[in-house]
């Protein structure tokens, strides 16, 4: 089993098909989707097309925040360019859009894995991954051995070791072997808006045979991506994040 873990696509057609793409060339033969899959971009309808499919056919798929949002959920600090956006993509939601996002579950336990948003201590509030202190909140909430995630958009590797938690910067193309004696937390940046200063899209890639996690950046059409998002009157910081990967 090749598993492609894809987070925080954030309504972005052009990357989220790029990676699809990308990923089964790689031989990806199962999905899951840690949240965030609206908001943000201009393709709200097309991108859950994509993954509702996908879930039909066994995918996994998780709530986030800006999936909560768009039905209606906006949290107390929540900035103005996100709010609109928010605001911006529930008037573009149908009835069977909204039934789909609402029965999202926020964690997924597969075996020793398991998926999440943003962190596995209270999935509900959103808790932002930013460090090793984090991090060891997150693997202490779980049994799991490997955690996947997203929500802060930058890929990172965390592992556990004798109860110590330290930080792994992973290289984009090159399969990390996640040993049986470590527990890991794994974020797989973002598909649809990264913010590392790289602008292309990021996900993961598991084979669950021989327990190798691969990073991904795929190049996609950003140029257009970044169009339909000033096309449809969203804030132009919006579009300019894609263009700059930050």
């Amino acid at each position: 089993m090749k598993l492609a873990i894809l987070s925080d696509i954030h309504a972005n057609l052009e990357a989220l098909t790029a990676c699809l793409a990308h990923a089964r060339r790689h031989g990806a033969d199962a999905w899951a989707f840690t949240g965030d899959l609206v908001g943000y971009g201009a393709d709200p309808h097309a991108c859950l097309g994509i993954v509702r499919d996908l879930a039909a056919q066994g995918a996994i798929v998780l709530r986030g925040n800006h999936d909560d949002a768009a039905l209606g959920g906006l949290w107390p600090d929540m900035n103005p360019v996100s709010r609109e956006a928010a605001v911006w993509t529930r008037s573009r939601l149908g009835e069977a859009e909204r039934d789909f996002l609402a029965a999202l579950p926020y964690v997924v336990a597969r075996k020793d894995l398991l998926f999440v948003h943003a962190s596995a201590a209270q999935p509900e509030n959103w808790e932002y991954i930013v460090g090793p202190a984090a991090a060891a909140r997150c693997l202490a909430a779980t049994e799991a051995k490997i955690v996947f995630g997203g929500h802060v958009h930058h890929p990172r590797l965390y592992f556990s070791a004798r109860g110590d938690v330290s930080a792994f910067v992973p290289r984009p193309g090159i399969a990390v072997p996640l040993s049986a004696g470590r527990r890991w937390l794994a974020l797989a940046g973002s598909v649809g808006q990264p913010r590392d200063g790289n602008p292309a899209a990021s996900y993961l890639l598991f084979d669950g045979v021989s327990r190798r996690l691969t990073f991904y950046r795929v190049a996609y059409d950003w140029l257009t991506a970044a169009a339909k998002i000033r096309a449809a009157g969203l804030p132009n910081t919006l579009a300019q994040r894609l263009e700059h990967g930050l």
